[in-house]
This record gives structure tokens, C-alpha cells and sequence, in this order.
């Protein structure tokens, strides 16, 4: 029985177009995104600059054992399909061994399965670490059309789970490859330890929370390292540049994962901004014993200890000491 031919021209070619259409749909994902139509490759140099400095970040500000530091800067370019991290999301046992502890192999693993497995990671990149707050590191990375998305994290030293990092930046905008890209980096709590300071112990969150950004006043809590209520908003803390490369010649080799320390102190030529410090006190001691002679109005005294010293013109420190009159308990 032959195929049964349509009465109409127009008939035909609606149904051609349909026949189109739903070809043209079989090549991405269900309700993906639209894909980058820009020129098969890109290479971009990713440049991480640390500005965790101690005049903008002076509270509990890590000075030894260890100082204040970067560890390496561990992404892929991906599709649409992956997620390295997100806010209000779980991490991986992965980024979860990377945010509490620096170890990236198994982050590496699972970035490297995702990409055999789904198709979904272009590539992983890397750049070394930073021995300061304050100081840069680069490398190279290549983004296809249908892997135009970077993400990338870096561990704050010392933290409990502490993070900066960018999730699905687009390097593609319509149907052309980004040139320049920056962008100012916030600190992120991974959800998997309860610690409030950069020195905490170990205190697994149970059950696991979700990321959250940590913010001047989140959480909200004195002894928090980034707790500062004048402030409406932290400064950045870090910094990430891409510049898209000019492609050569030779084919492209991805940069060897170097995932030790590197001579990248680099102070920033602009100034870091000085953020306030208010002193922070004890609560008062209690009362000391009343002492006078007898038949008079004698004297007691109690104390409180600074906390936290003020910086960059913060609140200075109260009376550290306080004395009231009262009927002596033994008179001479």
C-alpha cells in the first residue's frame, strides 16, 4: 500500500515544517535553553584577584596558623545540564571535601564523570593558589558553543566551609562570544559545617544545609568573622576576570591542573576600602565587695575586658571599668 498523498499543496508543506520542526527539537534537551550560535570554540584566560584584605575585612582577621589565603581556583565550561554549585542548593560529596578541606580530587572525579557520562563538561580548568588574602592567579579555559557556561570555586583559608565562586556564567551573548567579562565575588557558607569563625573547629551541620551567601549581617550573630551591622553590604572579597583569547594557529592544550601553591602574591594597585570596626566588650563581671569606713557610704567595682579592638575609626571602646556607692559589708 503506498503512502497516501496529501490533497492540497499547502497541506504539504505545513506538514513539512512540522516535520522540520520537530527534527530541529530532537537536537537539545526539552524546555533547554537556546544554544549559543557563536563560532564552534572560544579560549578565554581567567584571572583571580583575592582583595581579602585586613583593612577591608578586620575582624578576626587571620594572621598565622594559617594566614589568610586562596586555595586553587578548581571549574569546568559546561552546558546547561550541569551544576557545580548553586545557592540554595545542596552541594556534592565533592565540593564538600573541597570547601571543608581544600581536597579537590574527588570534585575532579565527579567533573570528569559528568562530562563521560551526560556530555554536559566541556572541560575542567584550574589555577593555582594564592599564599595571601590579597594577591592573583590565571589560567586558561576553553568554551564551546554547546558548553558555554563557566563555573568555578575557591576555597577561603582558613574556613569552616567557607566559598567564593561563580555558577553558569554565560560567556555566550547572542550568538557571539564574550570579549571581556568581571565580576565581584561574595563569600558562600557550603551548608556542611556549623563554625562562625574563619579558625572554628569541626562541626558538621546535621542534617546538611543548603549554600548560602553570607552577607554583613548573615548570620546574625556576634561572633560571626563577617558580622558587620554598620554595614548594608560586605565589600567584595574577591574578584574573577575573563578576556577571550585570540585564537592561533596551533591547536589548543588545555593548562595542566596545577593544584599547589604558587608564587601569585600580587598586591592590587587600587586601595582596599577601610571598613569600620566597632569595639566589642564583655558583659560586666559581677559587683566586688563593698568597701569604706564605717558609718559612711562606701564603694564597690566591677569590670568588663575589650573583645574586639576598634579599626578603621569604628566605635572606640567604652569604660572598661565601673564603681557605684554602697553600704559597706565589713566597715573599718
Amino acid at each position: 500500500m503506498g503512502t497516501p498523498r496529501l490533497a492540497f499543496p499547502r497541506v504539504a508543506a505545513l506538514w513539512a515544517l512540522l516535520l522540520a520542526s520537530l527534527g530541529s527539537a530532537t537536537g537539545q534537551p526539552l524546555g533547554a535553553e537556546p544554544m549559543c550560535t557563536a563560532q564552534p570554540l572560544a579560549r578565554y584566560s581567567i584571572t583571580f584577584t583575592g582583595k581579602w584584605s585586613q583593612a577591608s575585612f578586620p575582624k578576626q582577621y587571620p594572621l598565622f596558623r594559617p594566614p589568610a589565603q586562596w586555595s586553587s581556583l578548581l571549574g569546568a565550561a559546561h552546558s546547561s545540564d550541569y551544576s557545580l554549585w548553586r545557592k540554595d542548593q545542596y552541594v556534592s560529596n565533592g565540593l564538600r571535601e573541597f570547601a571543608e578541606r581544600g581536597e579537590a580530587w574527588a570534585l575532579m572525579r565527579e567533573m570528569e564523570a559528568a562530562g563521560e557520562r551526560l556530555q554536559s563538561v566541556r572541560g575542567v580548568f584550574s589555577a593555582p593558589a594564592v599564599p595571601s588574602g590579597t594577591g592573583q592567579t590565571s589560567g586558561e579555559l576553553e568554551a564551546h558553543s554547546r558548553h558555554s557556561l563557566v563555573s568555578f570555586v575557591v576555597r577561603i583559608v582558613p574556613s569552616p566551609d567557607w566559598f567564593v565562586g561563580v555558577d553558569s556564567l554565560d560567556l555566550c551573548d547572542s550568538g557571539r562570544w564574550r570579549e571581556q567579562v568581571a565580576v565581584d565575588l561574595y563569600p558562600y557558607d557550603a551548608g556542611t559545617d556549623s563554625g562562625f569563625t574563619f579558625s572554628s573547629p569541626n562541626f558538621a551541620t546535621v542534617p546538611q544545609d543548603t549554600v548560602t551567601e553570607i552577607t554583613a549581617s548573615s548570620p546574625s550573630h556576634p561572633a560571626n568573622s563577617f558580622y558587620y551591622p554598620r554595614l548594608k553590604a560586605l565589600p567584595p572579597i574577591a574578584r574573577v576576570t575573563l578576556v577571550r583569547l585570540r585564537q592561533s594557529p596551533r591547536a589548543f592544550v588545555p593548562p595542566a591542573l596545577d593544584l599547589g601553591a604558587g608564587g601569585n602574591e600580587i598586591v592590587d594597585s587600587l586601595p582596599d576600602p577601610e571598613t569600620p570596626l566597632d569595639c566589642e566588650v564583655s558583659l560586666w563581671s559581677p559587683w566586688g565587695l563593698c568597701a569604706g569606713p564605717c558609718g559612711r557610704l562606701g564603694a564597690k567595682s566591677r569590670t568588663r575586658y575589650v573583645r574586639v579592638r576598634p579599626a578603621n575609626h569604628g566605635a572606640p571602646c567604652p569604660p572598661l571599668e565601673e564603681e557605684a556607692p554602697c553600704d559597706p559589708d565589713n566597715c573599718l
